[in-house]
Parts: structure tokens; C-alpha cells; sequence
């Protein structure tokens, strides 16, 4: 209908240890390695990606990503959450579409939604975190790893209230990785 706005979905696809870490305290993800089986190595994630229309991470996260052996987003759009001047140029050499935007999820979502863009894939944990929190998210899909590191940074902190989730289903993988999708209950 002409003037109701659109609310992007907003999904998680994530790798996280057994014991719920998504990094090491230091932000390493030396323990975040596939099981090597071949065919299965993206593990959904090509399927997921090609279904989304823009990225939206912290800056901790980006910086991370620019550390890969590749820029795993393609010509997806990928906006930087950050009040912090940032370089974009190793990003836009590897063939990134990458911009910068400030605001609460809320904000950055309505953005969004104005340009288009109905499908957002947030990653990185206080993005994840705050997107949680407001309710934002619609969709988590959550890959586990067997590998237990002891500290680091978690996938959820604390919470104004219980988010109840539907499971839609697990798969397992080779090498004992357990991933599974949920949708959030409204």
C-alpha cells in the first residue's frame, strides 16, 4: 500500500564456540576454522548472502573482515556502524560497496528501508547485541563449533526481557559443526 514503510528482516548468521564465544577476548577467530569436507565448507552461508541486500556490521567487526584472505560480501552493500572516522579504501580495493552511518538500530534500519533494502544480514556482537535487544531481529541462524575456548566475546548479553524463539531446523556437518536456524517468536 503507497505510503506504508517496509521494515527490513533482519538475520544473524553466525559461528559461535560450544561454550557460546563468537571471538576470543582479543577479537581472534583462530579457533573459527571449517572441518575441510569439501562441498559443505560455505555451509549455507552462499545461500544466505545471495538473498540479502545489505550488511550491516560494528566497526570492530569490519576491521576484522578486512583481515580475511578475501572480502567475503561481494558487491553486497556493507554499512559500518561507527561515530569514528574509518578507512574504506582496502575495503573499496577489494571491490566493496562499503559506507559509514551512526545512529541507534532503529535509525540505521529506517535508513535502510528508505533506500531500499529489505533484507539485512547484522553481524558482529554489539551490533547483534543491541539489534537483539530492540527487538530487531527476525531471524538467527547460529552454526556451532566443537571447540570449547574459555573466554572471549559472547553472541548475547543481557536482555530487557526473554526473546522466545522458533526452531525451523539443524543440520550437522562433518566434523561434529552443529548449525541452527530459529526465527524469533512476536
Amino acid at each position: 500500500m503507497k505510503g506504508d514503510k517496509v521494515v527490513p528482516e533482519c538475520a544473524v548468521f553466525v559461528g559461535i564456540s560450544l561454550d557460546g564465544f563468537i571471538a576470543r577476548p582479543n577479537g581472534d577467530l583462530d579457533w573459527l576454522t571449517g572441518d575441510g569436507d569439501g562441498d559443505s565448507a560455505e555451509y549455507g552461508y552462499n545461500e544466505f548472502i545471495a538473498d540479502i541486500d545489505a550488511i550491516v556490521m560494528g566497526r570492530k567487526t569490519f576491521e576484522k573482515a578486512l583481515t580475511f584472505d578475501k572480502w567475503y560480501y561481494g558487491k553486497k552493500r556493507v554499512v559500518v556502524l561507527t561515530n569514528h572516522a574509518i578507512d574504506l579504501s582496502v575495503a573499496h580495493a577489494r571491490g566493496g560497496v562499503v559506507a559509514v552511518m551512526a545512529g541507534s538500530p532503529t535509525e540505521i534500519v529506517s535508513k535502510l528501508a528508505t533506500s531500499g533494502a529489505r533484507r539485512l544480514y547484522v553481524d558482529g556482537g554489539i551490533t547483534i547485541q543491541e539489534f537483539m535487544r530492540v527487538g530487531l531481529i527476525q531471524r538467527l541462524i547460529i552454526s556451532r563449533l566443537p571447540v570449547l575456548i574459555g573466554d572471549g566475546i559472547p553472541l548475547f548479553g543481557s536482555l530487557p526481557r526473554d526473546i522466545r524463539l522458533s526452531h525451523i531446523e539443524t543440520r550437522t556437518y562433518p566434523g561434529g559443526m552443529v548449525q541452527s536456524e530459529y526465527r524469533v517468536v512476536t
